[in-house]
């Protein structure tokens, strides 16, 4: 059976009824995205600054004052500080991810495997979203609902995967997966309101999977995209924290 966040009717229903206010956080307080200038990054920042929940939006990029990038520590830590003192951080949404580009294509077999491709993936994809987690958890509230979610990708399953190929890929989402798992038991610990969780948030319209979108696949636009997860979030309860759900707010399997 699958489990999901209290959703009932069909992923368009919901979207058309709901305003997606982020009423279960508490008024005030900070909403943070790295990755604020991407496809989905953007319209994720926008879907939070419009919902009026947070008094501040902090939105982060290598394109943004002050910068960061995922494979300098520095200036993860540097953004974070900025984070913090702008109020209490509620909600952080990781939107950093790297697929492809024109130098490197996920593989469609084992002899497409290499040393550098493959780190170049966990480097992105694995190491610079723990990073994040490293230096925002513990900037948290001590009570009441806090979030942060990083955008996995359900092909990071293990158990859902029936095509193989991409190797590096499928590989760095699942140990982004383990992280996210992780780093949920040892927050919970001292936060016990905090939620930690991954989110699938379906094929999107962007540069990164538009090479990749196949026909009869369920396309979504940013701003729908957006929408659903945010009320994904806004729905998620302290005993979801480590947990790894898609769009509609379906559990993905491990």
């Amino acid at each position: 059976m699958v489990s999901q966040l209290g959703v009932t009717g069909n992923a368009k229903s919901m979207t058309e009824t709901q305003s997606f206010r982020l009423g279960s956080f508490p008024a005030g307080g900070v909403g943070v995205v790295f990755g604020a200038t991407g496809g989905l990054g953007s319209a994720l920042s926008t879907a939070i600054a419009r919902s009026g929940r947070f008094t501040r939006l902090c939105a982060l990029s290598r394109a943004i004052d002050p910068t960061f990038d995922l494979l300098d520590e520095e200036s993860i830590e540097r953004a974070a500080r900025h984070a913090a003192a702008m109020g209490d951080i509620r909600l952080i949404i990781d939107a950093t991810g790297f697929l492809h580009d024109a130098s490197q294509k996920p593989e469609k077999t084992w002899r497409d495997i290499s040393p550098e491709t493959m780190i170049r993936a966990l480097s992105l994809n694995t190491i610079g979203p723990a990073l994040i987690m490293k230096h925002v958890l513990p900037l948290l509230p001590s009570s009441g609902k806090a979030v942060f979610a990083t955008l996995s990708a359900r092909v990071g399953s293990i158990d859902d995967n029936r095509l193989g190929g991409w190797y590096s890929y499928r590989a760095s989402k699942a140990a982004l997966n383990q992280i996210v798992r992780t780093a949920a038991i040892e927050l919970k610990r001292s936060r016990t309101d905090a939620i930690c969780v991954s989110l699938h948030p379906g094929t999107v319209d962007t540069p990164l999977s538009q090479p990749f979108a196949r026909r009869g696949l369920q396309i979504q636009t940013p701003s729908a995209s957006a929408a659903h997860l945010i009320s994904v979030i806004d729905r998620l309860k302290p005993e979801d924290t480590g947990g790894f759900f898609d769009w509609r707010g379906a559990r993905v399997p491990w």
